[in-house]
């Protein structure tokens, strides 16, 4: 006997879904009683005592805001005009294209989408090529604005190296018009960046082909500092006859559950420029109608104040020296780990497998993605000799 469709409900045609890996990783590590566990699992900062604290500059800008704030009436579909025109110069540097147009987003993750939408609606049926190991969420994101992806491989897990020559062999196949997705630098999951002489390559190639990069600037100013980690990138948006833009908040001021974001609109040409800042603004429209308010108030706020400015680049600073005071650490704890030293940000891609990841985990009392990707926050100088005996231990 068949069950009729009304007797099924209408949900009941949904395929199963797996839960969240990490969300399931970090219950595991919250009920271990063994001490010296290493948490190495969701991707954010933490301190040298395992938080992730609110930066003081943000603490000064939110108190700021309960004094003043005199409305919580709706903003503009751009969201906050004072937030991105105070941001631009910080991605952009103090030469900004001509024709920008910027559009605040909930987190880099909206941008993300909003950006893949309008592709999708310039050219429908649109390609976009993206390197792996990527960001989980791009290919869900790609994959949901009904992109076609065009994979290639852009770091080889096992010789923990950049295939550069894989990702030009890529490019050159680009048709003009065609997206190309960029990760601006600290590579997720990866930490493994292009050099200054690739991404004048890279440029040179987007410049040649007519390519539309669209490009991923989550954690600025967290792998070599703020002016150093957008260099690559202005030189692939000033080649590009139009560029998009995914700015995230939440690393670089610490406002991870505010999902601040930006995305923003680069074009040789004004009129369509227009022409796509009216899209993208009605693609917002039906995706969440206003921006949320507060996270983009609390970064304007610290960037209108030269106080407020220069204590977050001082905490800012503070937090990539941590970072690469682990990965010197790594580094130099044995030949296994000599390619961290190389690398920034947050992430690195280890050559584990499912089965070694789990043997860290019950015999080690390391937690990490089964994907082998770590969050390198999650160590210390003085924890880093223990995570590499075990990581050798599990390699063999």
């Amino acid at each position: 006997m068949t069950t009729s469709p009304v007797a099924e409900g209408l949900f009941g045609a949904l395929k199963p879904q797996a839960a969240d890996s990490l969300l399931s990783i970090t219950g595991q590590y919250r009920a271990d009683p063994r001490a010296g566990k290493l948490d190495l699992g969701v991707g954010v900062y933490r301190d040298a005592e395992g938080a992730t604290p609110v930066l003081q500059a943000v603490k000064a800008a939110e108190a700021r805001l309960l004094d003043a704030q005199t409305t919580k009436t709706y903003l503009g579909a751009e969201g906050d005009v004072g937030f991105l025109e105070r941001l631009t110069p910080i991605l952009f540097g103090s030469n900004a294209p001509a024709n920008v147009f910027g559009l605040q987003t909930p987190g880099g993750n909206g941008a993300l989408r909003l950006a893949a939408d309008l592709l999708a609606a310039a050219r429908p049926g649109a390609r976009i090529f993206l390197g792996g190991p990527t960001f989980p969420n791009h290919p869900l994101i790609f994959d949901a604005s009904r992109l076609k992806t065009v994979s290639y491989r852009y770091f080889d897990v096992e010789t923990q190296s950049v295939r550069f020559d894989e990702l030009m062999d890529a490019l050159v196949t680009a048709q003009p018009g065609e997206a190309v997705l960029l990760q601006a630098g600290c590579h997720n999951p990866t930490g493994a960046d292009l050099t200054p002489d690739q991404w004048r390559a890279v440029a040179d190639t987007v410049s040649a082909r007519g390519l539309t990069p669209l490009i991923d600037q989550a954690y600025q100013g967290l792998g070599l500092g703020l002016e150093e980690d957008a260099a690559g990138m202005r030189l692939v948006v000033e080649a590009a006859p139009d560029a998009l833009l995914a700015y995230s908040c939440d690393k670089n001021f610490g406002l991870y559950r505010e999902r601040v974001g930006a995305l923003f609109i680069v074009s040789a040409n004004a009129e369509r420029l227009d022409l796509a800042a009216a899209n993208a603004k009605l693609l917002a429209r039906g995706h969440w109608s206003m921006p949320p308010d507060h996270g983009a108030a609390v970064v304007r706020t610290i960037l209108e104040s030269d106080t407020l400015t220069l204590g977050w680049r001082m905490e800012l600073d503070t937090m990539r020296r941590r970072l690469v005071e682990v990965r010197r650490a790594l580094a130099a704890a044995g030949p296994a780990l000599r390619s961290f030293g190389d690398r920034h940000g947050l992430f690195a891609q280890l050559p584990l497998s499912p089965a070694q990841v789990t043997k860290l985990r019950t015999e080690h009392a390391v937690y990490m993605a089964s994907s082998g990707r770590i969050n390198v926050a999650g160590l210390t100088p003085a924890t880093v000799p223990a995570f590499a005996e075990a990581y050798a231990a599990c390699r063999g």
